[in-house]
């Protein structure tokens, strides 16, 4: 090896170091380099500590890249952070009185930064920010998540099951085909949302399909998403031993071909 190759490699592994001793810290020294990320906080406190660490390094990846696909995890570790705190507020410790009104502040400070980050995420173009504004009542962001009906935007297993659950009291059959597309967009690598299963199997049985309403049961059940017990299924649907046999069998084939990601809406038809 060239001692300019020995070089290289010395300083890639520098760097490398320095990035994990870098993301490897103590919160603590974290808060005292930066105490604006860990201000309004209840620091030293054992209640809500996991939800607290978590928005801690949070606003600081937050500092080191201010994109919005950042600030929309701070917005959600806010949000974790602040049900936590309703419930600690509420407790009276037993020492340090001074700890409730510390956690009472950390608790108005959070309102206050899911307002300021809702704000800033407004005019954000990210169907996943768009979607999550819209389920928070913002009714200007449902109209933006339709306007990407169709395009790449929303090709992904959940953003379908999204724009699924708009259909579901007006259009059911549209909804049946936005879920099963959203398994065929499963690529094997991720969980299998077990909603879009369940959901498939409840609309089945509204539509009057009992055959796919059994089916999607039984392929819940074989991925572990269990709708109903097969006492149950045999009670809503009574169908010949030989019929339910096929049907299973069809679901254990289904099932496998989901979890491998090779799913194809054609195969419950």
């Amino acid at each position: 090896m060239t001692t300019t190759n020995r070089l290289f490699l010395s300083v890639a592994c520098l760097t490398l170091l320095g990035g994990c001793f870098d993301r490897h810290r103590s919160t603590e020294s974290l808060c005292l380099d930066h105490p604006e990320i860990c201000a309004n906080t209840n620091l030293n406190d054992g209640q809500c500590r996991l939800q607290r660490t978590q928005l801690i390094w949070q606003r600081y990846d937050v500092l080191q890249n201010p994109i919005d696909e950042e600030q929309f995890k701070e917005l959600k570790f806010t949000y974790a952070y602040q049900k936590c705190l309703e419930y600690a507020a509420r407790i009276e410790p037993t020492e340090l009185k001074e700890r409730k009104t510390v956690r009472t502040q950390a608790l108005i400070h959070s309102y206050e930064e899911i307002r300021r980050l809702s704000e800033a995420l407004a005019d954000s173009t990210d169907p996943q920010i768009i979607y999550f504004r819209w389920s928070q009542g913002d009714k200007r962001a449902l109209r933006q998540f339709l306007q990407l009906e169709g395009t790449p935007a929303l090709e992904t297993p959940e953003l379908q099951l999204a724009l699924a659950t708009f259909y579901t009291e007006v259009d059911k059959e549209k909804t049946i085909q936005l879920l099963k597309h959203a398994l065929e967009l499963h690529t094997g690598e991720q969980p299998i949302q077990p909603e879009i299963i369940q959901s498939l199997a409840t609309l089945s049985h509204q539509t009057e399909s009992a055959t796919e309403a059994y089916l999607w049961a039984k392929i819940g059940t074989d991925l572990g998403a269990s709708v109903a017990s097969q006492e149950k299924l045999n009670s809503f649907y009574p169908m010949t031993d030989e019929e339910r046999q096929r049907l299973d069998e069809k679901a254990l084939k289904v099932a496998k071909s989901i979890r491998r990601g090779e799913f194809r809406a054609e195969q419950v038809q």
